[in-house]
């Protein structure tokens, strides 16, 4: 196993975490509950940057620049909603 399918693996499994803890957070019962869970998902999330930080900079994770004309039929689709 390389070191891109470690990261991916990491990535893949830290973004489950993260839902996960928004769950147990939308879903807690209690505050205290609440904000232990919500504690945890800003930890993991910070840890997923992270990951994707460091994936980003070695070319391991690209993403493409969405089409303006495509970002405005968007916009005007849900406008009218």
């Amino acid at each position: 196993m390389d070191d891109k399918c470690i990261m991916e693996n990491l990535l893949l499994t830290t973004k489950g975490v993260c839902d996960l803890y928004l769950h147990g957070t939308i879903e807690s019962s209690t505050q205290n509950v609440h904000q232990v869970f919500d504690r945890a998902l800003e930890d993991s999330l910070c840890i997923q940057d992270d990951i994707y930080q460091k994936m980003s900079a070695k070319g391991w994770y690209s993403t493409e620049q969405a089409e303006q004309q495509k970002i405005q039929k968007v916009k005007n689709k849900f406008a009218g909603m």
